[in-house]
């Protein structure tokens, strides 16, 4: 059997591409240049929200004629050709909006040319003259634009380097500066941090290393030595953090786009780095996770939410046709059926394969995965989507001190996956802006990381809603606050202490989904106060987040313990005179925390 452990082969995921092809069909315009889900416009209006629509579905359309050499059963390419030209087309009632009258068009760009350079033999060579001169006038804005130096700098060197492809106007001084600026994105051990913030999510895998490989085929040139050895070793890091039930890591802003996390396995199977098993396991077991929770529904359409819909879970980009950014995670499509990725027999993902600990340096990252409930658990030391000392509120898909396969933030100020002081009203102290500590294997497995910083109160500023923290009015401020993780199993040891001033101090869990994994706090010394909230989440609409706290104001200097479990771990472990007895019978002697 190919695929022993999803059952996935690629006619089921030929067959997902062809349901959300033809189920867009029946919301686009006669023209077919705007494809309108259903659903209230998005935060740019329902004009941006139709060029999503067309260019995220053509993305999924390309990677499907490409894989199959240009066999085209359905006519995709004649169907998206005639939108192509009447969104181009500057006196069409149905023109798109254009790279210099909306930021947003700059990255829908970037998927039309991705396609054209990918079905050129198919589509391009085959437009009109006059479609093609109208597509080279849309996107000829990119040059010389601005764009903001984050993930987006890929978009315009995309877009120029095909428009150079196809003699264009371009300018190579735009795409050298935008390479040279992407390297800077570069960090530890393969990882990319999306612009020079701490900044670690999603994009690292769905567009900072998808880009760089479909660049250099569209330049002509043999892959950068440097881009596969870097896609090599995150895959490994990558193929970590898929739970066992397939889900990916709950972190980040752009959810939405679901199974775009899949992407970054087949851009390994492109490029020919990688076990091709383990990565069409890992591909596979995202968008089967997506497709039996209700993601695309009943209609075929991917709805704005993670299982099902969930409206609270976009940003304020994000419209009707945002989620189809997911069409990114079916680019093994691209590829032919008998490309080894398609024809290897499915390998076990690490969680399957038996329990394990790993320290992913670049984000700060305790990472812990657990054969017995497939859940894997990441430890935030190192992320908040800032800078240290940047004093802002927590935004909740950052700052929070833990993420998982099995558990969805809360929203709101940090009540989940935290370490807060209480103010005399109550609410909760915000961590961004901390100062990362080192983050460490010990001889035994266990994994250790620590952050610090100032206790902080205050609101989101203004503006629209990125995902990330905003600036706002000045924060009031409280006393230092020093967290300890120690992680082995299912299981963190989370050691806490205020320094400078007292406060009552709170201890935050996994806010778990009732029937979901099991959630649990046991507090030590101290931490008499204990209770559970609950909350609605994309998982469920009672989320369990239990928590514990001092009845009244903390010690200052006293280290405070508390043990938090997501999944199936059995008894706590034991906290004695710095020294830690497990469930599995490890004893982690740690001495050397004493000193921090």
């Amino acid at each position: 059997m190919i695929s022993p452990y999803t059952g996935w082969t690629r006619e089921h995921w030929a067959d997902l591409a062809d349901r959300l092809l033809l189920s867009a069909r029946r919301h686009a315009s006669p023209s077919h240049a705007r494809v309108s889900f259903p659903g209230a416009p998005g935060g740019y209006g329902p004009d941006v929200d139709a060029l999503e629509g067309f260019a995220r579905t053509f993305l999924a359309a390309g990677f499907r004629v490409a894989g199959e050499g240009g066999r085209d059963p359905l006519g995709l390419m004649e169907w998206y050709a005639r939108g192509l030209g009447a969104g181009t087309d500057p006196h069409h009632p149905d023109r798109w909006v254009r790279l210099d009258e909306h930021g947003q068009a700059k990255v829908e760009a970037a998927s039309i040319a991705l396609v054209l350079h990918l079905t050129r033999p198919w589509l391009w060579d085959r437009l009109p003259p006059r479609v093609r001169e109208q597509v080279v006038d849309y996107l000829a804005p990119a040059v010389g634009s601005a764009y903001p130096p984050i993930n987006w700098v890929w978009f315009q060197i995309v877009v120029e380097q095909f428009l150079a492809s196809v003699g264009g106007p371009h300018a190579q001084e735009d795409i050298d500066a935008g390479l040279a600026l992407a390297e800077s994105f570069e960090r530890e051990d393969g990882w990319y941090a999306d612009g020079a913030e701490r900044a670690y999510d999603h994009y690292a895998g769905w567009a900072l290393h998808f880009y760089p490989l479909l660049w250099s085929e569209m330049a002509g040139r043999a892959p950068d030595p440097r881009h596969l050895a870097r896609l090599e070793r995150f895959l490994d890091d990558a193929v970590h953090l898929v739970g066992g039930d397939g889900s990916p890591l709950i972190q980040g802003r752009s959810l939405a786009y679901r199974f775009a996390a899949a992407t970054p396995f087949w851009v390994g199977a492109r490029a020919g780095v990688g076990s091709p098993g383990l990565l069409r396991r890992a591909a596979s077991g995202i968008v089967r996770h997506f497709a039996e929770h209700g993601a695309p529904d009943e209609d075929g359409i991917l709805t704005l939410g993670w299982h099902g819909p969930h409206r609270a879970i976009a940003q304020d980009y994000s419209g009707p046709g945002s989620p189809y950014w997911a069409a990114k995670g079916l680019f093994g499509l691209s590829l032919p059926a008998d490309h080894p990725v398609w024809t290897a027999v499915e390998e076990p993902l690490p969680v399957e394969r038996g329990d394990f600990t790993r320290v992913v340096r670049a984000p700060g990252w305790l990472v812990s995965g657990t054969r017995a409930d497939g859940v894997v658990r990441v430890v935030n030391h190192g992320t908040d989507h800032s800078r240290p000392g940047s004093d802002l509120a927590d935004a909740p898909l950052y700052a929070r001190l833990g993420y998982s396969t099995a558990t969805f933030p809360l929203p709101g100020d940090p009540l989940d996956q935290s370490v807060v002081v209480l103010d005399e009203e109550g609410r909760a102290s915000h961590r961004t802006g901390f100062t990362a500590g080192p983050v460490r294997v010990l001889a035994s497995g266990t994994l250790v990381g620590s952050s610090r910083w100032r206790a902080h109160w205050g609101e989101q500023g203004p503006g629209p809603d990125h995902g990330y923290s905003r600036a706002g009015a000045p924060m009031r401020h409280g006393p230092e606050v020093e967290v300890v993780s120690v992680v082995r199993g299912a299981w963190e040891v989370r050691l806490a202490r205020l320094t400078g001033q007292a406060g009552r101090l709170r201890v935050g869990g996994w806010p778990a989904p009732e029937g979901g994994a099991a959630t649990r706090v046991a507090g030590g010394p101290g931490l008499g106060e204990s209770g559970t909230e609950v909350a609605a989440t994309p998982l469920g609409e009672r989320t369990l987040a239990p928590w514990c706290a001092t009845p009244g104001e903390a010690e200052p200097g006293r280290w405070y313990a508390a043990a938090l479990l997501v999944g199936d771990g059995g008894q706590p472990p034991v906290f004695d005179d710095w020294k830690i007895t497990w469930p599995d019978g490890t004893i982690d002697d740690l001495p050397d925390l004493r000193l921090l």
